[in-house]
């Protein structure tokens, strides 16, 4: 029995639309279709057959009754007199002719209640072998008798031998139908439109940008939904604002101290060790900067069109100022929505790290309306790929020796960094093996 429950909700995972809009309409059509086929069933089954059968039952009684007159009385001049009877009183065009073997069955509709309704019926009545057409004519059912001695042809009005109003049965189910359903549909856009604005709103703000002011409405659990959404992304605002404010106090101590160490050993007489000191100074100012920049982020930039090739090609010139052959290539769109100083510096970091330790690199960028994503290869020696994703964690080294290579300034951010940076994009930052090499990193965000 569980199988068998997760056999049909698993069914109804592959066939059942992903959005709720559909969904919502499936669980409002499939119930009136389902309500319709009932009712039209019940109606055929009960109301028309049973209709039908009343009608044909007459009109066999009729017939019945005009083949007894005949035989009660034989010849033309009877057969005459019944033909303007049942023309005049019941409604029946008869006509007594020679005798003849019945026509062959036409073919019917695979689902024809009537035929079997009448044949029944008036089979019942007049006891003899008969054949019915319902198919030929438009306005009429044709009957033939066979008397043995003649054949006797009905014409009986549709109307006369079965129900064939039904039809506005059917039109007013379905116009009825119609009308709850597009008022379902109105109410149901209503309902989903506030919906759609907080899955928006969610989704700017996981994206990085200004997630736009919307109103809380809808139904009561919507409204609930909203308004968590609401205070969360405020108590996240002044998280981040609380922490940028106490970084720039904690920044401005710091460098004030890095700048008093600077003045004192200005006041010294040159030496190799004052040098040194020099060099150490500088490189604390950098670690310094790094962390500090970590930690803040660039939350309070907002997205703009961001020219990316521009970007690209300025990052290239950097490179080939430190003597590194570098190339660009775009394809699709040339502007994307990022915070371009953020997305400078994200690309910034990929690229200086390529620049350290290769000397060839290639910038390959690919916008086709909907995600942005730039690769970075070079032919440096590249990261064993059990490290790629270790790489990642903030103050990590992979070689210590060289990250302390004079002028460097490495700090173990830099990666770091340009995740923390494509992350608050809404993307991510990926590294693979490049075809140069070296090592690939890939950054994809929405754009």
């Amino acid at each position: 029995m569980l199988s068998l429950k997760r056999g049909f909700n698993s069914f109804l995972e592959r066939v059942m639309p992903t959005g709720l809009y559909p969904r919502s309409l499936i669980i409002i059509i499939a119930p009136v279709i389902l309500l319709q086929g009932a009712v039209a069933f019940l109606f055929m089954e009960r109301h028309y057959e049973l209709v039908t059968k009343r009608l044909a039952t007459a009109v066999g009684q009729d017939i019945a009754a005009l083949i007894e007159l005949r035989a009660a009385e034989p010849g033309k001049e009877n057969e005459l007199r019944l033909e303007r009877i049942a023309r005049e009183k019941l409604s029946l065009l008869v006509e007594f002719m020679p005798p003849q073997p019945l026509p062959p069955t036409r073919p019917k509709p695979f689902f024809s209640i009537v035929d079997a309704s009448l044949l029944r019926e008036i089979s019942d009545e007049v006891k003899r072998p008969i054949w019915i057409d319902t198919v030929g004519r438009s306005n009429f059912v044709e009957i033939r008798v066979d008397l043995g001695d003649a054949l006797m042809k009905v014409l009986a009005k549709r109307s006369q031998s079965y129900a064939s109003n039904s039809h506005i049965f059917f039109i007013w189910m379905a116009a009825a139908s119609a009308v709850l359903l597009v008022i379902s549909v109105i109410f149901l856009k209503k309902q989903i439109r506030p919906i759609l604005a907080l899955s928006e709103a969610a989704e700017s703000f996981g994206k990085g940008r200004d997630a736009p002011e919307f109103k809380v409405k809808g139904a009561r659990e919507v409204r609930l939904a909203a308004v968590s959404f609401i205070d969360m992304r405020n108590r996240i605002e002044r998280a981040m604002e609380q922490r940028t404010t106490m970084l720039a106090g904690v920044s401005h101590d710091l460098r004030t101290i890095l700048t008093r160490f600077r003045l004192q050993l200005a006041m010294l007489e040159e030496s190799p060790e004052v040098e040194e000191l020099n060099r150490d100074v500088e490189e604390m100012s950098r670690m310094l900067e790094a962390y500090i920049a970590f930690v803040r982020g660039d939350g309070s930039e907002a997205a703009a069109a961001t020219d990316i090739p521009a970007m690209l090609d300025d990052l290239k010139r950097g490179a080939e100022h430190h003597g590194v052959k570098a190339s660009v290539e775009t394809h699709g769109q040339p502007t994307a929505m990022v915070r371009p100083d953020a997305f400078r510096r994200c690309l910034q970091n990929l690229v200086a790290n390529a620049t350290r330790y290769a000397k060839r690199i290639s910038i390959t960028a690919v916008h086709d309306g909907r995600k942005l994503e730039v690769r970075i290869d070079d032919d440096g020696p590249g990261i064993p790929a059990e490290m790629r994703e270790e790489a990642f964690r903030p103050f990590l080294r992979l070689d210590e020796s060289r990250a302390q290579e004079a002028g460097t300034g490495s700090s173990g951010l830099g990666l770091a960094i340009t995740r923390d940076i494509a992350r608050s994009h809404g993307g991510d930052v990926t590294l693979e093996a490049s075809p140069l090499g070296g090592l690939r990193a890939v950054v994809r965000v929405p754009a």
